[in-house]
């Protein structure tokens, strides 16, 4: 039992020895590779960074014929430590245990790797290191990754609290579906004033919500609006044909590269949704146009029965 518990402590090469099959492979290993990224489930680690230390060993398919000093013959240590930056830009996560997956399952693409021990650590949440450590084997993963169809590319609306108050609304939801696109609608704060605070997190968060409470304003006034908040969702109701209205607490504040935009200018930060999606336009109804937009925008005033 001793010997048992120390090996789950140990460095995963150590495992790796001690979990060996009788077919001998190489291994490669990336020892105490230490960043400081945003990670975490708990309020206290939003907006903050911390030390996450990674030990990785990847058990290798021994080459046959000579290496000739060739570096594209072998699993270089820059494919680990790739896939390692590669996962952490991807999205902000919550779960080690998600990230070590993503990790181990990256590696195993390549083609040598047969199996991969990732060990992920957290420095700075207590006096000791809080970690996850997973074995994954190559058949407990697909070699490769299915090619996913592209993306249908949304419609994005911004509807004005004029435009969600208007007798026109209904009407423009039918001219939408009639353009074949998935519809994704963007809305900001209602018009009574969110509470204030001198929090500049608190005060983001409160403004986010108070546009989600909008967004329940407009899912009630047409049972086509489906609130939404996780980009898993979206994309099922993209390629599903289901209307949307975005509540963007989840996105904004788990992107690895926030938007500019505060939430009071809700405009703009519907426009770097949208450029999120790729989508093939903004449309506009009953507000002015952001100064800058990575898509194209077009403005329509509420008075404007027809699209």
């Amino acid at each position: 039992m001793s010997s048992e518990i120390r090996l789950a402590f140990a460095h995963p090469a150590e495992r790796s020895e001690a979990t060996a099959g009788t077919g001998p492979l190489d291994r490669i290993s990336l020892r105490d590779h230490i960043v400081e990224i945003e990670i975490g489930a708990f309020q206290a680690e939003r907006g903050v960074t911390q030390r996450i230390c990674f030990n990785v060993v990847v058990e290798v398919q021994p080459l046959t014929g000579p290496i000739d000093d060739d570096v594209d013959r072998i699993l270089s240590y820059d494919k680990v430590t790739e896939a390692i930056a590669f996962e952490l830009s991807d999205e902000r996560l919550n779960l080690l245990e998600t990230l070590a997956e993503r990790v181990a399952e990256r590696i195993l693409l390549e083609p040598q790797a047969m199996r991969a021990f990732v060990r992920i650590e957290k420095l700075d949440r207590g006096p000791g290191a809080l970690g996850v450590e997973i074995v994954r084997a190559r058949g407990q993963i697909a070699p490769v990754r299915p090619e996913e169809e592209p993306a249908p590319q949304p419609e994005l609306i911004y509807l004005s609290n004029d435009a969600i108050a208007s007798p026109y609304l209904k009407g423009w939801i039918d001219q939408l579906e009639a353009l074949g696109k998935p519809l994704i609608f963007c809305v900001g704060a209602s018009d009574t004033p969110a509470p204030q605070t001198h929090h500049m997190m608190a005060q983001r968060r409160i403004d986010l919500l108070a546009i989600e409470q909008n967004a329940w304003v407009l899912a009630s006034k047409d049972d086509r609006c489906v609130v939404v908040d996780t980009r898993t969702e979206l994309d099922w109701a993209m390629k599903n044909g289901q209307s949307c209205v975005w509540a963007p607490s989840k996105i904004v504040l788990d992107a690895v590269d926030g938007p500019s935009a505060q939430p009071r200018d809700a405009v703009a930060l519907a426009a770097w949704f949208a450029a999120t999606f790729e989508a093939s336009e903004m449309l506009v109804i009953g507000a002015d146009l952001p100064q800058s937009a990575s898509v194209p925008l077009r403005a329509m005033s509420v008075e404007d029965a027809s699209l």
